[in-house]
Order: C-alpha cells, then sequence, then structure tokens
C-alpha cells in the first residue's frame, strides 16, 4: 500500500450540539443565526434567532432532558475521528480534527489546534454524506472563513463535496439493515416496509438548486441495491419508501413526512423499519425523535412490531469508507467534487448550490 508522506490535517465537520442544559438556547441561537438557515439580513435574522431560540428552549431542554440532559454527538464524533485516524495511520501521516457548526468545538477553535499542529495540506471531510448548502456549505464556509490569509496562502486545502453513494458507505447502511432484519423480523420482507427518513428541508430550498434530495435518492438506490444482493432478492422485492423528519415552521418542507408515512404503513397493515439515511451519528432526531417520538405514533396506530436501524456511528464499513474518501482525494490532485467512489463531478447544472465552485469546493 503507498503511503502519503505529507503531514496531513483531515477536519470532520458536523452541526453539534448542546452538552448541557444551559447550553440549549445558545446552541438554538447559533443556529437559526446562520445565514444559510435563515436568510434575512442582519440584524433582522438576530433578532428573530434571538426570538426563536428563547421561544424553543423549553421544548428543546424537554428532548434533551431525555437523553441525559446533552446531545451525544461531540462524544460519538470523537469516536469516530479516533477510528478513522487509526484507520489512516496505515496510509500515512493524518491527524484527524473535530469542527463543529452551532456549538463547541467551533471553527475558529479548532482551526488554532490546525495551525499549531501545522500540516503540510487539510482535508475537509463532512460528515454529511448528501450535500446541502445549509449543512455542507455553511460548515466549509464558515471553516474558511477561520483561516488567516497568511495560513491559507502556504497550505494545500481539499475539500469532499458529498459522497452519497460511496459504495462502503452504502454498504455500512445495508448491513446494518439486514442485522435489524434478523432480530427483530426473522430476516425475511414479509409485510416489512423500509422508511428511508432523512431531515426535511424547506421545499424552496430544493426549487432554487440545493441537490440533496437528487442525493438522497441515490443513497437509498444504492443502498436497496446492495441489501437486495447481501441478502439474494430481487430488488422489487424489497418495499421501501423515503420520507422526511424534523419539520419546523410554517413554510413547505420536502415530502412525504415520516409521520405521514407510518400512518400508511398502519392502513397497509405493514410494519415499519425506519433508517436514518442522512444521519452518521445518534442524536436527539435519532434518540428521541424516532425512537420516543414516532414510536408513540406506532402505538397509537396499534402498529406491532416499529423498529429503528441504528445510526452508523463507527460501524467498521462507515469508517472505511471515510477512509477510501480521504485516500481518494489525497490522490487526486485536480478540484474535488466527489459522489461515489471517485473524485468526479455528478450533480446536474441545474443543481447550482452543487455545481457552483463556491463554497462547495476548493
Amino acid at each position: 500500500m503507498k503511503k502519503f508522506n505529507k503531514k496531513t490535517a483531515v477536519v470532520l465537520f458536523n452541526l453539534g450540539g448542546p452538552d448541557n442544559l444551559e447550553a440549549v438556547e445558545p446552541f438554538l441561537f447559533n443556529l437559526f443565526n446562520d445565514k444559510a438557515i435563515i436568510s434575512l439580513p442582519w440584524p433582522l435574522r438576530f433578532f428573530l434567532a434571538k426570538l426563536i431560540s428563547k421561544r424553543r428552549k423549553p421544548k428543546a431542554q424537554g428532548i434533551y432532558q431525555q437523553i441525559n440532559g446533552k446531545s451525544p454527538i461531540l462524544e460519538i464524533t470523537k469516536n469516530q475521528a479516533e477510528a478513522l485516524e487509526r484507520e489512516l495511520s496505515f496510509s500515512g501521516n493524518f491527524k484527524v480534527f473535530i469542527v463543529m457548526r452551532y456549538w463547541h468545538p467551533f471553527a475558529h477553535e479548532t482551526v488554532k489546534k490546525i495551525e499549531k499542529y501545522q500540516p503540510q495540506e487539510i482535508v475537509l471531510l463532512p460528515l454529511y454524506p448528501q450535500f446541502s448548502s445549509s449543512t455542507t456549505a455553511s460548515s466549509l464556509k464558515d471553516f474558511q472563513e477561520s483561516l488567516s490569509d497568511d495560513f491559507k496562502k502556504n497550505i494545500t486545502i481539499k475539500t469532499v463535496c458529498c459522497y452519497a453513494t460511496d459504495s462502503d458507505f452504502c454498504k455500512s447502511h445495508a448491513l446494518l439493515i439486514k442485522q435489524t432484519l434478523n432480530r427483530f423480523y426473522q430476516g425475511n420482507f414479509e409485510n416489512i416496509r423500509l422508511l428511508f427518513s432523512a431531515h426535511g428541508l424547506p421545499q424552496k430550498l430544493i426549487d432554487k438548486g440545493d441537490p440533496y434530495v437528487l442525493q438522497v435518492e441515490a443513497t437509498v438506490a444504492e443502498v436497496i441495491k446492495q441489501l437486495a444482493n447481501i441478502i439474494g432478492i430481487e430488488q422489487d422485492k424489497i418495499d421501501q419508501k423515503i420520507c422526511y423528519q424534523s419539520k419546523v415552521g410554517p413554510l413547505k418542507w420536502t415530502t412525504p413526512s415520516l409521520e405521514d408515512e407510518i400512518k400508511r404503513v398502519a392502513q397497509d397493515k405493514k410494519q415499519p423499519l425506519i433508517i436514518p439515511i442522512a444521519f452518521v451519528s445518534d442524536h436527539s432526531e435519532t434518540l428521541v425523535e424516532l425512537d420516543i417520538e414516532y414510536k408513540e405514533l406506532a402505538d397509537h396506530l396499534k402498529i406491532v412490531n416499529y423498529q429503528r436501524v441504528p445510526a452508523l456511528n463507527v460501524e467498521g464499513h462507515f469508517i472505511k469508507a471515510l477512509s477510501k474518501i480521504v485516500i481518494n482525494v489525497e490522490k487526486n490532485d485536480q478540484s474535488n467534487y466527489f459522489y461515489g467512489d471517485e473524485v468526479k463531478r455528478f450533480c446536474p447544472k441545474k443543481m447550482r448550490y452543487c455545481t457552483n465552485p463556491n463554497p462547495c469546493y476548493v
């Protein structure tokens, strides 16, 4: 195996979450004060973020009280970073850093550590497999703005846009689905409907050219392909549906909703298996929204066997996928468009948020 001699910093990006109940309101303020989330000009966005975060604080604190008073996302991301660094150690001199968008460690905090490390190259690796201007682009832009001009002049920065159809990433999902089927459904698909749930977005963002929905659909298609191959059945024998969760506010969001699809499962006298397809680590949307709130809906609808597939977390094929992605980007000297197993351009031109070279990739 070829070893890379360059001293390389790999930066993992995620949204972050409050580390105690007192941090809930400032975390929410940081979220809603992001221009990628609320596009109003400052200071209108500032005052609206203040209002929303104050109003949502009690409900959000109640959510986090159900999971030990904090988000587990930082701890899980640290575990992912450690696992990735071990995997990359066989290929060269890599050190993995973490940046969270809306709570510690912020980009400016991690940048200080990276500058002290003095790498020759940086690989930016979002933990958002499917690109969106509201997640990937926002995180990358925030990081770039935190770097000093002098530091940027003297270092190569490579950026992973997305990896929605990467074979090992999708295999990780497929294997976890198979394990859950074996555990709770005796390994068969009779009366089972797979509900692939992704975090929703305002539909107007998709209409303007955000490729998130396109990439979620591509991920599901590849996961179904791999799952059918692993289990040994035809793809069209797998009853499945893509849906969206976590709607906030009065705007029209991506559909169908997970709530509506669970109701449809009950009407069709099926059993739902929920797969968090756009989350790579467990957090409030999986541990509370999926495991508690939607479970209560299923119980109310008299659904007998409501189950969820675990998030990827530190599953071996997922860590392998991240390692392979870094190595592939290291081998490639051109601008980085990443969608599957190769560094290339994928999204059609109408997806302007994806193909516009700023700030998706460098």
